[in-house]
């Protein structure tokens, strides 16, 4: 029976794409829906989002965020004012045109993103110097008219934060651009145990309307890469666009700055392509619903559920615990563990109560200890938190083993068709060169890392001087 769960899955080195859509049905994550390319968030899904919200939160409150809510539909009119915004989210935006019967007068789009809100609310709400910093953020979802979708990676709704904040000055945005992309890395790396690279987009590859976009990009175990999280420096585009303006000390009338960022439901996908394996998901400890499920043995024997139950409680006071009580077989509630991702399991048995011990077996490498019951929240409170650092360790050793060097094109293709991963290489700077490599390899810029290495002289794609040294891979 344990078996039978465990093979429902396909293989990632079979296929990837397949065994992530398996992953995500069997851990019972989402939910398909009568309406296209929405997806319902399950309750397991949605625990871990909970999680992530919560935690991410906080670490946004402690820069001085402030959380906010701005309604869900822009006027046509509106979205028209910055122009290379429109221009950029126009294919996918959807429409509402009728309020019940009536056609409506002015067209309202469904927010595929709130900097056109944001500007009007702060067009009427800041008018002086002392009303600066506003460093505000909301929680909400958001649609955009994909045409592929797949489960926390691409669907037509996601729930995501967009943080908007107005500066009085160039540098205070540019330092909260990179404050909150900080932010980001270490929520990534702390909670989430995936390593991240930090860098500048392209001018290409930058947002709509900005000024410059940072990223992080993650690399998933296939060795595809995941933008998972984006902070924007509008400068005073925007603020020009939509007539922002502030009486300065001087009472001179001045534009003010503005940035934006934003992470979404899809670090979900990340967590599963980074750490899951052919049994299922893996979640690290910090995002896991459920960090540790106590699996009673022979459980119709006389005082083994009580025990499992006694020991529930003790372990309440360290983690997030439940007992699988059901009557399915010990091994299907191993295979289920594994398949959720549960990162500790708990085995108690009558011989384990005679012994005064139990069992935990790790999700993260499968490693069984035998533990005495008297140390028993100790030793769970210390492995949660070696999980964490193991998978992050993990993560680190598999993305560095899939990064590479090329110095010239021959290395370039040869790498991105060979060797699935990251590649540095160092870029001319040109447009031209960027959309030939991607137009040749399907290999897109992913950034241009802050900590530069100069690998050589010349551009990977035309020769020329080069400028950057720049990350380069295929990416979902």
């Amino acid at each position: 029976m344990a078996d039978k769960k465990v093979e429902a899955i396909t293989s990632m080195e079979e296929d990837f794409a397949q065994w992530y859509t398996d992953v995500v049905v069997k851990a019972d994550l989402t939910g398909y829906t009568s309406v296209k390319g929405f997806m319902v968030l399950k309750p397991a899904g949605y625990a871990i989002w909970e999680l992530i919200q919560k935690q991410l939160d906080a670490k946004f409150k402690e820069t001085g965020v402030e959380n906010v809510y701005l309604p869900m539909l822009i006027p046509e009119g509106l979205l028209q004012k910055e122009k290379d915004h429109v221009e950029g989210f126009a294919p996918e935006v959807a429409w509402v045109t009728h309020g019940g019967l009536n056609e409506l007068q002015e067209k309202l789009c469904v927010r595929p993103t709130s900097e056109t809100l944001f500007c009007d609310f702060y067009q009427k709400d800041i008018t002086s110097y002392r009303d600066l910093p506003k460093v505000y953020n909301q929680w909400c979802s958001v649609v955009r008219w994909e045409k592929e979708t797949r489960p926390f990676l691409r669907s037509r709704e996601f729930l995501w934060q967009e943080g908007h904040t107005a500066h009085a000055t160039a540098e205070e945005a540019e330092e909260r651009t990179i404050q909150m992309l900080n932010v980001y890395a270490d929520f990534c790396e702390q909670v989430l145990a995936i390593p991240v690279v930090k860098g500048q987009k392209t001018e290409k590859e930058k947002f709509a309307g900005a000024v410059a976009t940072y990223t992080i990009e993650a690399l998933m175990h296939d060795g595809k890469a995941l933008q998972s999280g984006t902070s924007h420096n509008f400068g005073d585009g925007f603020a020009k666009a939509f007539g922002v303006q502030y009486a300065d000390k001087d009472n001179q009338l001045k534009y003010v700055h503005q940035t934006s960022w934003g992470v979404t439901t899809r670090l979900i996908g990340a967590i599963i392509m980074v750490h899951g394996d052919d049994n299922g998901l893996k979640l690290p400890p910090m995002v896991a619903p459920t960090q540790v499920m106590i699996v009673p043995i022979q459980q119709k024997k006389e005082g083994v559920l009580e025990k499992a139950e006694e020991l529930r409680e003790r372990l309440a006071k360290v983690s997030r615990v439940k007992v699988d009580a059901t009557d399915k077989s010990p091994g299907f509630k191993f295979a289920e563990c594994e398949m959720r991702g549960i990162p500790l399991r708990v085995e108690i048995g009558p011989r384990d109560i005679e012994n005064n011990q139990c069992v935990l077996v790790r999700r993260d490498n499968g490693e069984k200890i035998t533990v005495s019951l008297d140390e028993l929240e100790t030793k769970v409170d210390e492995l949660l938190k070696t999980i964490q650092k193991d998978m992050l360790e993990a993560a680190r050793a598999h993305r560095d083993a899939h990064t590479y060097e090329a110095r010239n094109w021959e290395e370039f293709v040869d790498t991105i068709n060979n060797r699935p991963g990251f590649i540095k290489a160092m870029w001319c700077g040109d447009t031209e060169c960027e959309e030939h490599i991607k137009a040749e390899t399907g290999a897109s810029t992913r950034c241009m890392p802050f900590e530069q290495e100069q690998l050589s002289d010349v551009c990977v794609c035309c020769g020329k001087p080069a400028k950057k040294m720049v990350y380069f891979g295929r990416a979902y």
